[in-house]
């Protein structure tokens, strides 16, 4: 399991979740809602299993459950300030909200 997340991504989400040095968030696979079908990834605070990917960065730990390692291996996670957006690029997915696709 392979995972990026750069300084800004990371001090984007330091502000907007109020996050402190040891807290830890768990990225996920997100199934669109109705119609879209596609994937993206979600975030949220919680703790890392024993099983877990764990990435730490700035005091913080980023962490991926085995059930979501197919989709977020290789992820890189930046954040586009001119855009004021968070981007997820994966060489390893040709489209990374629909996967699947050929």
């Amino acid at each position: 399991m392979e995972m990026r997340i750069s300084e800004k991504a990371v001090e984007l989400y330091k502000k907007e979740m109020d996050l402190v040095a040891g807290d830890a968030l768990r990225l996920y696979v997100r199934v669109g809602g109705c119609g879209s079908g596609g994937f993206s990834v979600g975030v949220t605070k919680d703790e890392p299993s024993k099983k877990s990917f764990i990435k730490s960065k700035s005091g913080i730990r980023f962490f991926v459950e085995e059930e979501d390692f197919w989709y977020l291996n290789g992820m890189v996670i930046d954040f586009d300030e001119d855009l004021n957006y968070v981007t997820f690029d994966n060489p390893n997915l040709r489209d990374v909200e629909n996967p699947n696709s050929n």
